[in-house]
């Protein structure tokens, strides 16, 4: 592994505890979502309704955590449970009114802080930022078999 490598990995590391940081200040505990939730209603949103399987293929976890997660989500308001619009025997998740409120509040309150955290960046810097993410991204995806969908 070379020290370009090393670095990537520790910056990582970082991104992550200031991530975690971030979600436990400075935002009123209605307006946010839990990492588990944010990322099943983003994921529902791009797909439309899933069903447990469906989940599971898409996030790599077992049935039971995602029960666990979705019952949560039920519990919010957050999804709700459809019979499955084309005719298949699984019900599916779909995303609530509520569900897509909090969704959208949880994601402007993130792009707010990354405008606050990157308001000294070139345009150009941040845009070539975002591209190496997305290329970084679609790679992990690419080894895991898992590519998520994307606007």
């Amino acid at each position: 592994m070379d020290s370009a490598t090393r670095q990537v990995e520790y910056e990582q590391m970082l991104l992550g505890r200031y991530l975690h940081l971030h979600k436990s200040k400075g935002r009123s505990k209605d307006s946010t979502l839990d990492r588990s939730a944010y990322i099943l209603l983003s994921r529902i949103r791009m797909q439309g309704p899933m069903s447990i399987g469906q989940l599971g293929e898409a996030f790599g976890l077992d049935a039971s955590t995602l029960n666990r997660q979705t019952a949560a989500a039920m519990r919010a308001e957050l999804v709700e449970r459809i019979p499955d619009p084309e005719g298949g025997m699984a019900r599916k998740f779909r995303i609530t009114a509520e569900g897509e409120r909090r969704l959208d509040a949880e994601r402007e309150g993130i792009v707010e802080s990354l405008d606050a955290i990157m308001a000294e960046w070139a345009d150009d810097d941040i845009e070539a930022f975002a591209g190496y993410l997305k290329r970084f991204n679609t790679d992990i995806e690419r080894i895991a078999g898992r590519p998520w969908p994307r606007p």
